[in-house]
């Protein structure tokens, strides 16, 4: 992953080489992702072109990272896309500092905004009932041509297992094709930073994926490559853009707002459901694939409701002591 080259007067000097060694950490050290990369790339080529008067990355004292912060407060940008660009900030000099390379960190007086995080968008369990009975539905059409008919039951199993799973969406569509002949009750998953989990796969997704082999072969589509929902693309496998805009599509044939429907949203039903009927944070954040249990404790509103439906409903004081 490299940084942005240096260009003309617009950027310091020796900064290009300085966020290329951080993100070159970011990726040995750290495991970051290509997109988490491509983020801060894009948050610290901002920065850089705006310090570069105040002497660059390099140079630039913390009164200089004020202005800088306060440059995209007047250019409107949200809370969060402000928080997002001083933590890439606070990493690439506390990278510094450890380094060598500068002998003070010029974020660390700097107070970042404190802000609550938002609850996740969640469909209720009728919501995801209907969506998965309309992807059912959609591939018993006696008037579709093989190869739709294999495009609505890839839906059908996309939906499925992002459901039964809560798998991320890039772990989704980079599933291995021999899914398809392994019957075990489990899949081994490469989440973020490389890490392997072990994800149980339910009966009813498992129908899905025979369904699905069984239609590839009927339409005489000969799977080559090693994915299991292959597709003409950089990758060789389905795009995430592409299963959002399906899965967009048939949320709007349901009757659901496309605007409240995405694949992390499904993640989050997955999440939410799971802890609405009684099962451990801890499991859920290990099925998740989350490093730290407070990433998964945005889910503990869901306990909370759930903590609260059982003393109303079963404590005496709630209930009521009788006659």
């Amino acid at each position: 992953m490299n940084a942005p080259q240096d260009g003309g007067s617009s950027i310091g000097p020796g900064d290009g080489a300085v966020i290329e060694a951080f993100l070159e950490m970011m990726a040995v050290e750290r495991g970051a992702a290509d997109n988490t990369l491509q983020a801060y790339a894009r948050d610290l080529d901002a920065a850089r072109s705006f310090l570069k008067p105040h002497g660059g990355l390099m140079r630039a004292d913390s009164d200089a990272i004020r202005a800088y912060l306060t440059s995209l407060s007047a250019e409107g940008l949200s809370e969060s896309t402000r928080s997002r660009r001083l933590s890439a900030l606070r990493q690439l000099y506390r990278f510094l500092y450890t380094e060598g390379r500068r002998t003070d960190d010029p974020t660390s007086p700097i107070e970042g905004a404190r802000k609550k995080r938002p609850l996740p968008k969640v469909m209720s369990e009728d919501e995801v009932d209907r969506l998965l009975d309309l992807a059912e539905a959609e591939t018993n059409d006696a008037e579709l041509s093989p190869s739709s008919r294999v495009r609505a039951i890839r839906l059908r199993v996309l939906v499925e297992l992002l459901y039964a799973t809560g798998l991320r969406v890039s772990e989704l569509v980079s599933l291995p094709k021999s899914m398809l002949v392994n019957r075990a009750r489990t899949i081994t998953v490469l989440g973020k930073g490389n890490k392997e989990r072990l994800v149980p796969i339910g009966a009813a997704a498992r129908e899905s994926l025979d369904a699905y082999g069984q239609a590839l072969k009927a339409a005489g589509l000969n799977n080559e490559g090693p994915w299991l929902f292959p597709a003409d693309s950089e990758s060789g496998h389905l795009s995430r853009q592409v299963f959002a805009r399906e899965l967009k599509g048939l949320a709007a044939r349901t009757g659901i707002s496309a605007a409240k429907i995405s694949p992390h949203v499904l993640r989050h039903a997955f999440a939410s459901h799971l802890l609405q009927n009684g099962a451990d944070l801890r499991a859920v954040q290990e099925l998740l694939g989350h490093a730290d249990i407070s990433t998964t404790q945005i889910y503990t509103h869901v306990l909370e409701e759930r903590l609260h439906k059982l003393v109303t409903e079963h404590h005496p004081l709630s209930v009521g002591r009788g006659p």
